[in-house]
């Protein structure tokens, strides 16, 4: 993070926003408002339903080092439309994209509303002031754009992209790639695909996981599984359980110091791993009564001082295991996910991204 930041480059930063969507130099901040020229005169766009906008189209060689979105709160269905926004991202002219996730769960807020995150790579501060600084290289060209599938259009729609320009990018560089999953809902026995179809050389360096518990019981007992290279059956890497992956233990229990008894859910934010988002209740009233809520579960890794590496393959997954106090039994929930990692270009295609109303939150 800190490593060499006092060295003098030969490089030019740039900053794309609604004032300067070119990302020139001396032009920023031009437009006019009821205050003047020069006086915060156009901050936000409008994303017209069913449109893709592109928010950056940049010539490289270069970096993107830090990008802030948010969506005005007056958005009609706020619940939906983190989920309705679809972040996509291409290098050096590409025609399939490198990142294509619903907006929010990007920023690992996978249930419709902001959720707090205090991470290095992603943070999410109060209230939806969405932050990635994962670096993201290019040689020739980087787009980035974002389709508005929402059921109106969305007003207000506010961002920068922070980069530089005449980076020296190495032979042997990994772009930036993430991937959206569901499984709505997951088949008893059968697991949670994170990521699959990888050829190549890279290193997967984050997991998001959105987890709506569709059962009573504890729900966090199945494995994660990295199948490198010629893994078939059986992966090199498997974990002992999803709190564990997640830095967690015990069911994230949390128990007051004057009563062993009484246990509450312990969340926390921390720079490499986090499970940061739980809620019980439906956001929601129907006839002055409240409506009862899913459990939703959000937690993230990030693989960033344990970067798996792989060198042919890369296959992801995860199992939905559950333990009532007296065994383990197979569940069905409803799971979602996004993969973050970074590879040799050029990628396979990714899987069809499901279309809205399939990605609708619970």
């Amino acid at each position: 993070m800190l490593d060499k930041l006092f060295e003098i480059k030969n490089v030019q930063s740039r900053s794309i926003s609604a004032e300067n969507p070119q990302g020139l130099p001396g032009v920023g901040g031009k437009k006019a408002s009821n205050l003047g020229v020069g006086r915060k005169g156009r901050p936000q766009i409008t994303l017209p339903h069913g449109e893709s906008i592109i928010l950056a189209d940049i010539d490289g060689p270069g970096m993107i080092r830090h990008f802030w979105f948010t969506v005005g709160l007056h958005t009609q269905h706020q619940d939906f439309v983190l989920r309705n926004l679809v972040l996509r991202m291409y290098w050096d002219e590409e025609d399939s994209p490198s990142v294509e996730v619903p907006l929010g769960d990007f920023f690992c807020c996978g249930f419709g509303a902001a959720s707090e995150v205090n991470s290095i790579p992603i943070t999410v501060a109060p209230q939806g002031g969405y932050n990635s600084y994962w670096e993201m290289p290019f040689k020739k060209h980087a787009r980035i754009t974002i389709t508005n599938e929402h059921i109106d259009d969305v007003k207000g729609f506010f961002y920068t992209i922070n980069y530089s320009l005449g980076d020296e990018i190495p032979e042997n560089c990994g772009y930036f790639h993430a991937q959206w999953r569901r499984s709505n809902v997951v088949k008893p026995g059968q697991d949670h695909i994170v990521l699959d179809g990888v050829k190549g050389r890279g290193l997967y360096v984050g997991t998001y996981l959105a987890f709506a518990a569709l059962g009573r019981y504890w729900w966090g007992e199945g494995e994660f599984k990295f199948f490198i290279d010629s893994d078939t059956t059986w992966p090199t890497i498997c974990g002992t359980g999803v709190e564990d992956y997640f830095g967690g233990a015990w069911c994230y229990w949390k128990m007051d110091d004057n009563d062993v008894t009484d246990f509450s859910i312990g969340n926390y934010s921390t720079p490499f791993l986090g499970y940061h988002y739980h809620s019980n209740v439906a956001n929601r009233k129907i006839d002055n009564y409240a409506q009862e809520g899913i459990p939703c579960h959000g937690l993230y890794r990030w693989h960033l001082q344990d970067p798996i590496r792989f060198n042919e393959a890369l296959k992801v997954t995860v199992q939905d295991i559950g333990h009532d106090d007296h065994a383990l039994f197979e569940r069905s929930d409803d799971i979602s996910s996004v993969a973050y990692w970074y590879q040799e270009e050029s990628h396979e295609v990714f899987p069809i991204l499901p279309p809205s109303i399939e990605r609708r939150p619970r």
